[in-house]
């Protein structure tokens, strides 16, 4: 199957609103998110969506009004006034549905998965005076809040807004990773705007995947590699998505360079993180001599 052109004339343009949102200057996530969105939706108009959080954040400061912010609870207004009165939740029935990836569907449809409702939360809390930064949480989006006497509150979107305990965590650490993985204090460190940006386009990237919507999954990469020069892994990824795509000479180059950017026992590592045999450098080796036969007769 032919790489899609009208996908391939559009990342460019996707990927330089994405790196302007990213270098743009404060904490906002959301322009970020919306020009994410644009893979799916490429006539987007973000300004109705920001406009939309604007308000929300605005409704949220009147239900703080007289409420000490590092308390939980503004936590509590905030959570009763997003989940209760706006009416978002965690969508557990259809949690694989790409929809809860865009921060448009999840504004329209007020459902979505923990990173995207996150983005909102976020987003609502500073305009209402709340600085809430996200975790890049094993296996689950969370947030942190500053609480009273300098204690954290973390706080999981997904569920309602439900504050978590450090007992709370573990559990969802070992429910998440297994038994194995332990817990420690660098697993609640804030995660960065481009931290963000980048756990959700992975998210995306994978559930693409899935469904084998390989030249949606293979736009993730390119914009991966775009907020990430130095995830060289992805080189790998789009090569071998534009392997199955037949466009092989693409294929070809992408394979290349990540063999040449890549020691041995990296690649080793990382087939065998991926579960597949296909990027072991046997197979990538293989399907690199195929391709050079291949291009070769092309020309």
């Amino acid at each position: 199957m032919p790489y899609s052109f009208n996908l391939s004339t559009r990342v460019g343009q996707v990927a330089d609103d994405l790196q302007h949102a990213l270098n743009a200057p404060g904490a906002d996530i959301a322009p970020a998110a919306l020009a994410i969105a644009r893979i799916e939706y490429p006539a987007l108009d973000p300004e109705p969506y920001l406009d939309q959080i604007d308000q929300m954040g605005a409704r949220a400061a009147e239900r703080l009004h007289g409420l000490q912010p590092e308390s939980s609870e503004a936590i509590g207004a905030l959570n009763e006034y997003l989940f209760e009165e706006e009416g978002f939740r965690g969508n557990r029935e259809n949690y694989e549905d790409p929809r809860n990836c865009f921060l448009n569907e999840v504004l329209d449809r007020r459902t979505g998965i923990p990173i995207s409702l996150s983005v909102v939360y976020m987003e609502v809390a500073r305009r209402a005076g709340i600085e809430v930064t996200g975790i890049n949480f094993p296996g689950h989006f969370l947030l942190r809040a500053p609480g009273p006497m300098g204690d954290d509150l973390i706080i999981d979107p997904f569920h309602g807004g439900a504050l978590l305990s450090e007992f709370d965590c573990r559990q969802m650490l070992r429910n998440q990773a297994g038994e194995d993985e332990a817990y420690h204090g660098p697993i609640l460190i804030p995660a960065t705007r481009q931290d963000i940006v980048q756990r959700m386009l992975v998210n995306l990237k994978r559930l693409y995947v899935r469904m084998r919507s390989f030249p949606q999954a293979r736009f993730v990469s390119t914009l991966l590699l775009c907020v990430n020069p130095s995830a060289i892994g992805e080189l790998r990824d789009r090569g071998l998505l534009a392997y199955h795509l037949e466009d092989f000479s693409s294929a070809l180059r992408d394979l290349e360079e990540y063999l040449r950017l890549s020691p041995a026992e990296v690649v080793m590592e990382e087939a065998a993180e991926s579960g597949s045999e296909e990027g072991t450098p046997a197979r990538l080796l293989d399907h690199v001599k195929a391709l050079r036969r291949r291009v070769a007769s092309f020309n």
